[in-house]
């Protein structure tokens, strides 16, 4: 077997620096992303990859790489290899950042799945192994945080890479994190994750905290539509039109309903969330929306209230139906006592009209009519950063210094004042990057809230290229994947004849555009998306509008047997691939619906048929499968098999090893797939019995 030192990367670094600086130097806070390269001569900040940090100086550059220009803010690179590495000092550190031509990645995206998984770890030495197939790696980059590693702590064997944590991670008291890239004959491979702990790389579930981003499985919620926990607070614009003698020109589905922050914690503390292995919660907006009817809907003819706290009034302030301040405090105190964290659905790209906010800076508006002279409503691509959403919520300007100020430092005031631990930020797209520049560095240097890591995912329509550019280190943690989502309930329904390869390849492009290690978000629906088993169940038609279908008829399942099951393998996929499952309220059972408001129906907790039952049972039971399976939540990603009917992979962690196999035919099938050497289990031909419309998911 050969013993021969990899060639890596390398850079002037000095590993004896001071290790009270890597705590406490921006630099170092964590981890930066990698700096993908999708065009020639592309433009990067420093601050999208060091948000706190102010000064940089000395870029030296990697094999392959040209820095073109340099600016106290930008550099541009150009790059002829796939994977290199930029070595800058930050703030007086020297740190290393990864550089990564996607161009390379589309064009080899299957050498991308097969290629590097962890294969076993030595306490004792700190020592770890990673696997890798057939194609040998000629380059490797190795980093702690954002040190590069030297060469005596990387080895090239036969068929393995051996990476030895350094010293200094020993003393490091926060989350740390070791990171392996690898590319071959001018192709990328997966990227290896590994979690630290006080130096120690991650082997048992006791050193996870709800804080690590991988464990997270979330739940989104309707404040108004979930659970009434208080009736003193309850109000509807019916009643209020009843009580002032009007006609009242809102129809139930669009008023409010009572759901209510105090419903929340009863949930929480009944242990709903739990039993579902659920430890996030991203509750919807809770700033105050107003009192009268906006919008219009002709049929039938009905305005709507503020129930689902998307039009905010006064943005510091708790709306009074949903909570007082106290209520909020409980509801986010029993959280933390029950390990769940929660996130707040924040909306920075519009106020309502009569915000006085708005009223006292009307010149803070995007312009309401196109250059050509159109009405500049609901023109979400053509016009993203300026189009607005109705005319009752104007849009905002952020690219203005002064707006983004003012909007950020609101979205604060709600980690300053109570402790949410991150936020769901609202029409991501449609908010410039200088907003976000702006709002991840505040939260990184201020001195209230520098020393906690916020959780931050936003929600972006687009291709993977517009998503990912907002989710690096200096501006949002993840994005929601729709393509992911939306690729999926085309393959489940059958309806479009698209294929199950087809979601592998786009669970590859997820991979190679946020990372194979990537928080995004896998969704089950959410409250702007018809409810996927009254489209698989056929009550539902894919070629109808589905907002009027919810208004004018009642929309129910269809068929139960193919509807049920085919949003069980929905949830089945969104919990065993990589990322963060997202469970979007009774989703977990199968709740029917069209689209808005037909969606937000009140959550059921009782009541079950037989066929919701069995789905929360299955779905309870695998989320808590992934909640104490280390592969599940931080595991590298294999994909072993795929075809027009089924899928099968692994998730790997230092050896062990959990199989998904999702048949989406039918009837039902046996596959054959290869288990790779250097697992824990035995390595070779295995057939995998997949039942119809069903998923194996099994500990080897």
């Amino acid at each position: 077997m050969k013993n021969n030192l990899l060639t890596l990367v390398s850079a002037a670094l000095l590993l004896t620096a001071c290790n009270s600086g890597l705590h406490t130097t921006p630099a170092n806070q964590s981890r930066a992303s990698v700096v993908m390269l999708s065009a020639d001569a592309q433009e990067n900040y420093f601050t999208d990859f060091f948000p706190a940090a102010d000064h940089f100086s000395n870029l030296v550059a990697g094999e392959g790489l040209t820095v073109n220009s340099v600016s106290d803010s930008t550099f541009t690179l150009t790059t002829t290899v796939p994977l290199t590495t930029l070595t800058l000092d930050c703030d007086g550190e020297t740190v290393t950042l990864v550089v990564e031509d996607s161009r390379y990645y589309k064009a080899n995206y299957w050498e991308f799945t097969h290629n590097l998984y962890t294969s076993w770890y030595d306490e004792a030495s700190n020592k770890v192994g990673i696997r890798y197939g057939a194609t040998h790696p000629d380059k490797v980059i190795a980093l702690w945080q954002n040190t590069l590693l030297p060469a005596e702590n990387v080895t090239l064997t036969d068929d393995e890479i051996v990476v030895t944590v350094p010293a200094i991670a020993n003393d490091a008291k926060q989350r740390t994190y070791l990171r392996v890239y690898a590319a071959a004959d001018g192709k990328p491979m997966s990227d290896i994750l590994l979690l630290l702990d006080g130096g120690k790389v991650v082997n048992d579930l006791g050193q996870l905290t709800r804080h690590d981003p991988e464990t997270q499985i979330l739940y989104s919620l309707v404040i108004d539509r979930f659970n009434n926990g208080n009736t003193s607070n309850d109000w509807t614009y019916a009643a209020q039109c009843a009580k002032e003698g009007r006609e009242c020109d809102v129809l139930p589905q669009a008023d409010y309903q009572g759901g209510d922050i105090a419903g929340v914690t009863q949930k929480i503390e009944d242990g709903f969330f739990e039993a579902l292995g659920i430890n996030t919660i991203w509750v919807s907006p809770i700033t105050q929306n107003p009192y009268d009817a906006w919008g219009l809907y002709e049929k039938p003819l009905t305005k709507f209230s503020g129930y689902h706290g998307y039009w905010p009034i006064y943005i510091t302030k708790v709306e009074e139906r949903f909570a007082t301040d106290d209520e909020l405090h409980n509801m986010l105190q029993t959280a933390h006592r029950h390990n769940i964290n929660v996130v707040l659905d924040y909306v920075a790209n519009h106020l309502h009209i009569n915000s006085p906010l708005f009223q006292a800076h009307p010149d803070w508006a995007t312009d309401s009519i196109t250059p050509d002279g159109r009405r500049n409503f609901e023109l979400w691509d053509e016009f993203r950063l300026t189009t607005w959403f109705d005319k009752h919520i104007p849009s905002l300007n952020l690219e203005r210094p002064e707006v983004a100020d003012q909007l950020t430092d609101s979205a604060l005031f709600w980690v300053k004042n109570f402790e949410f631990d991150g936020f769901r930020h609202d029409a991501c797209k449609h908010i410039p990057l200088n907003y976000w520049r702006t709002f991840t560095r505040k939260l990184k240097t201020d001195p209230q809230l520098r020393d906690k890591d916020y959780w931050m995912i936003g929600e972006t329509y687009g291709n993977a290229e517009l998503i990912g550019s907002y989710v690096k280190s200096g501006m949002l943690n993840a994005q929601f994947d729709f393509n992911i989502y939306h690729c999926a309930i085309d393959v489940f329904s059958n309806h479009w004849d698209r294929k199950m390869n087809e979601i592998a390849a786009v669970i590859n492009e997820s991979g190679i555009s946020y990372g194979a290690h990537h928080t995004m978000g896998n969704i089950s629906g959410n409250h702007d998306k018809a409810r996927f088993v009254s489209l698989a169940g056929g009550a539902l038609s894919w070629d109808e509008d589905d907002k009027s279908a919810g208004w004018n008829r009642h929309v129910g399942v269809g068929d139960s047997v193919r509807g049920y099951s085919k949003q069980l393998l929905l949830n089945k996929l969104n919990l065993t691939i990589p990322g963060v499952p997202c469970i979007y309220q009774g989703d977990e059972y199968g709740q029917e619906g069209a689209n808005d408001p037909d969606n937000r129906r009140f959550m059921r907790f009782e009541g079950y048929n037989r066929f919701e039952q069995h789905n929360l049972d299955e779905v309870c039971k695998l989320a808590q499968m992934r909640r104490h399976s280390l592969p599940l939540q931080l595991g590298d990603y294999l994909l072993l098999e795929t075809s027009d009917k089924t899928l099968v992979f692994l998730r790997v962690y230092l050896g062990d090893a959990v199989l998904v196999a999702i048949n989406n035919a039918d009837t039902p099938v046996d596959v054959n797939v290869e288990i790779p050497a250097g697992l824990k289990c035995a390595a070779g031909p295995q057939t995998v019995h997949i039942e119809a419309n069903d998923a194996v998911v099994t500990q080897l």
